[in-house]
């Protein structure tokens, strides 16, 4: 079975400044994979590579075996949540959604779907620029959701959640992943990756770690956290592009 995404040597340098230096990983379909770094590790930079949203230095990144630009169906089969793919705030959740929905040929029926699975059907009517950090959250979990993708790419889903949400994100994930989706995370809640990952990534523009989460905590002997410490550089810079 082909790889959900290969990472090849990716690098992005910016001038003088190296955001990601050298990455290679992999992600296995039917995973939860947990991508974990401090601000500034290159997490959203290697996942915006990865979608094509920024250019390599270096390196390669391919979804399904090829670059997102080029992968058949890749509207249908990948569902993204990302800084920089945002909705219209003066629109209403449900129409935004419907723009989506047409965008990519799929009946409005779906619209509701989606809606009532993040638990915003009754809040659908009202404009996004109205709308909570957590309820955005949330719609932008039901606009990666809309098309039923294979591949689902999150950055910091859980962000603006309070804990019955990050509780609710996470079995939602999880349950994904148990259906054969694939689920690429990226997160800086150590605690919630742990409990819902098969896979973890470190990165702190190296990679740090790629491998199971069992391996990685010794089956549970260790926690995410002091592994995660363990393996990452504890004086880094904050770097807005990542």
């Amino acid at each position: 079975m082909t790889d959900a995404i290969d990472i090849t040597g990716l690098t992005k340098r910016y001038g003088e400044l190296t955001a990601v230096e050298d990455v290679s990983f992999t992600v296995r379909s039917g995973r939860v994979v947990g991508l974990l770094g401090r601000n500034g590790a290159g997490k959203t930079t290697t996942l915006r590579m990865l979608l094509g949203l920024a250019r390599p230095t270096a390196g390669s990144a391919t979804i399904f075996g090829h670059p997102y630009a080029q992968l058949p169906g890749a509207a249908h089969r990948v569902g993204v949540s990302i800084d920089g793919i945002g909705p219209s705030a003066a629109a209403s959740g449900r129409a935004d959604l419907r723009i989506w929905a047409q965008t990519c040929g799929l009946p409005r029926t779906r619209v509701d779907d989606v809606l009532e699975q993040v638990g915003l059907a009754s809040d659908a009517h009202r404009r996004l620029r109205d709308y909570s950090q957590g309820m955005r959250q949330r719609h932008a979990l039901a606009t990666a959701l809309l098309a039923d993708p294979e591949l689902l790419i999150l950055d910091e889903p859980a962000n603006g959640l309070d804990p019955d949400g990050i509780r609710w994100l996470r079995e939602l994930l999880r349950s994904l992943a148990d259906e054969g989706r694939t689920v690429l995370v990226s997160s800086h809640i150590l605690a919630e990756v742990e409990q819902m990952a098969d896979d973890i990534v470190i990165l702190q523009k190296t990679l740090r770690y790629s491998g199971t989460a069992a391996e990685l905590t010794r089956n549970g002997e260790l926690s995410l956290e002091s592994r995660f410490f363990d393996l990452a550089d504890p004086t880094v810079k904050e770097d807005v592009r990542a």
